[in-house]
C-alpha cells in the first residue's frame, strides 16, 4: 500500500470521537467534516466551543452547514473564539469592519479569490491561524473549494525526503500576486509594501505536534539553502506533490454555509468554473505566530 494510502488508513481507523454538543460528519478520510446541530449566530457555550475546536483540530477544515446569514458582529464573534482577528494587507474590507474581507467575484470580475492553491497569507512573518468564511450567494452550479491536508503530504513522503526537507527554509512573498490585484474594487495600492517573510518548509503544528509542508504555489517563490536549479526542482516537487487528490476533500457550498479551516496545516483553492454568475460572502480571518520547526 502507498504511503498516502497508509495515512489515510492511519486516520480513519483512529477512535471514533464522541460529540455531545455537535454532530461531526467527516466528508474524507484525511481532512474534512460538516458539523450540525449548532447556530452560529448565537453566542456559544463553553462546551460547544470547545467541541468545535476539538473537532476543528481533528478535521482541520470544517463546514458548518443550515446556517442564518450572520451579521459582521456575529461572525466577528465567533472568529473570536478561536483569537484575536487579523487585517488583510491588500484585499477590500466590509466599510466599517476592516477585519470582514469581502469575497465576491460575477461577470466583471478579472480575477477570482483563491484560484491558486493555497495557505491565506503565508507572506506574512505571523500568518494567520484560520479563517472563517460565509458564502451569501452561490452560483447554481459551480463555485466548490478545495482543501488539502499538509499533513498527510507530509506523512507521504519517503524518509529521505523528509531528513533532507528538515530544516530548509523558503521565501513567501506577495507584491507578485497583490500588486493592482484589487484596481477594479477600487483599492489604489500605489508606495503600498507588501509582506514577504521566510519559514521553515516543514513546520510542526503548536497545538496538535503533528509535522505539515509549508509551502503553496500563489505565496512560496524560493527554497533557501540550496543552488538555485535545485530549489527550483525541489519546490516544484512539492507543488505537484500536494495536488494528490488523497490528501483532498471537495466541498460543495450551499447558501449561508459557513467554512472554517486551519490555515497553518491546510492549504485551498476556490474554483473559478461559474463565470458570469457570482459568488460572494464574507469571511474572517485570525492571527497566528510565526511557523517554527519543533524537535520530534
Amino acid at each position: 500500500m502507498s504511503a498516502y494510502r497508509d495515512a489515510a488508513a492511519a486516520v480513519s481507523t483512529a477512535t471514533t470521537d464522541v460529540w455531545s454538543t455537535i454532530t461531526v460528519k467527516p466528508l474524507a478520510p484525511v481532512i474534512g467534516a460538516e458539523v450540525y446541530g449548532i447556530d452560529l449566530s448565537q453566542p456559544l457555550r463553553p462546551d460547544q466551543s470547545s467541541e468545535i475546536h476539538r473537532a476543528f483540530l481533528r478535521h482541520q477544515v470544517l463546514f458548518f452547514r443550515e446556517q442564518r446569514p450572520l451579521a459582521p458582529e456575529e461572525q466577528i464573534l465567533f472568529g473570536g473564539r478561536f483569537g484575536d482577528l487579523h487585517v488583510h494587507p491588500a484585499a477590500p474590507c466590509l466599510p466599517g469592519h476592516p477585519e470582514v474581507m469581502l469575497i465576491q467575484a460575477d461577470r466583471n470580475s478579472k480575477n477570482n479569490y483563491g484560484e491558486r492553491w493555497h495557505s491565506d497569507v503565508s507572506c506574512d512573518k505571523e500568518p494567520p491561524l484560520c479563517s472563517i468564511l460565509q458564502l451569501h450567494k452561490i452560483p447554481p452550479v459551480g463555485g466548490d473549494t478545495m482543501f488539502a491536508s499538509m499533513y498527510t503530504a507530509y506523512e507521504a513522503l519517503s524518509p529521505r525526503m523528509k531528513e533532507f526537507l528538515t530544516g530548509l527554509t523558503a521565501m513567501h512573498e506577495s507584491e507578485h500576486h497583490y500588486r493592482g490585484r484589487y484596481a477594479e474594487r477600487g483599492i489604489n495600492d500605489a508606495g503600498k509594501v507588501y509582506p514577504s517573510a521566510e519559514h521553515p518548509v516543514i513546520c510542526t503544528h503548536p497545538e496538535t505536534g503533528r509535522r505539515y509542508i509549508f509551502v503553496n504555489t500563489t505565496f512560496t517563490t524560493q527554497i533557501r539553502g540550496i543552488e538555485p536549479a535545485e530549489a527550483q526542482v525541489i519546490l516544484a516537487f512539492l507543488l505537484r506533490h500536494m495536488e494528490n487528490p488523497y490528501f483532498h476533500v471537495r466541498f460543495k457550498w450551499q447558501a449561508n454555509d459557513v467554512a472554517v479551516w486551519d490555515n497553518r496545516c491546510t492549504q485551498h483553492i476556490a474554483i473559478w468554473d461559474y463565470w458570469p454568475n457570482e459568488r460572494s460572502g464574507h469571511r474572517v480571518t485570525i492571527k497566528g505566530s510565526a511557523p517554527a520547526l519543533l524537535p520530534a
